[in-house]
């Protein structure tokens, strides 16, 4: 069973969904069988590069007063702590993840995927680094056991990666998704947003059994005048 998870490193709801995804699997009966792959999906492309804005100001300016972004996060955090997560909303950097997501396509190259999207999260989350930062992220990479200096190379390179960024963001488009995370099972299920874990639980059970069960076929007619290995039946007359 292969689940494509589309999701932002600066989305609180991709980490929230990502945990209760994760909780799902780990009571999974055949959670051996289960394949996590994560796609790259922006929030807004046009943001800029930390420079030192505050993380509250900069919600203000998009969705409303400081009271508004405040009263927001603290839903959020509540969220977040349910699932074993504790957002550092007061420290956090708003910046461009685009590079991120490179290194994250990176990262996969190197059988380091999923380690380098909890990284990431993490490090913009809980940490309170700079994810769009090149330094801080062949640091990120370096803490997951890839090669800081290739991975800083590589993110030199702004072609790097690039294509396969692109791909993803190409299909989130073609899938209709307008919002993150994303969760596509087999090509042909699909969970939006950071659902209850017993609605993971629940679409992992299901798809494993429409995808596993021998349906019998209805017999029209009658079993009359078939070869097989004993013969052929001959009716009687």
């Amino acid at each position: 069973m292969k689940i494509e998870v589309w999701s932002d490193y600066v989305c609180p709801f991709c980490y929230i969904g990502k945990r209760k995804l994760e909780e799902a699997i780990a009571d999974f009966p055949h959670k051996e069988d289960v394949e996590v792959i994560f796609k790259s999906y922006q929030l807004d492309p046009n943001t800029p590069r930390y420079n030192g804005q505050d993380y509250y100001e900069t919600l203000a300016k998009k969705f409303g007063s400081m009271e508004q972004v405040k009263q927001m996060t603290n839903h959020v955090k509540q969220q977040a702590n349910l699932v074993g997560l504790d957002f550092q909303f007061d420290t956090m950097k708003q910046t461009n993840t685009f590079d991120a997501h490179r290194l994250a396509k990176f990262a996969a190259l190197k059988g380091k995927g999923a380690a380098i999207s909890e990284a990431l999260l993490s490090a913009h989350f809980l940490e309170s680094k700079d994810v769009g930062n090149l330094d801080e992220l062949a640091e990120i990479a370096a803490a997951v056991g890839l090669e800081k200096e290739e991975a800083l190379a590589t993110l030199c390179n702004e072609q790097a990666f690039r294509e396969e960024v692109e791909t993803d963001l190409q299909e989130a488009t073609q899938f209709q998704i307008t919002g993150v995370p994303f969760f596509i099972i087999n090509r042909k299920y699909a969970i939006s947003g950071a659902q209850p874990t017993e609605t993971f639980t629940q679409a992992l059970q299901q798809v494993w059994e429409e995808e596993n069960k021998m349906s019998p076929l209805q017999t029209i007619g009658n079993n009359e005048d078939t070869c097989g290995p004993d013969g052929c039946d001959i009716p009687e007359k």
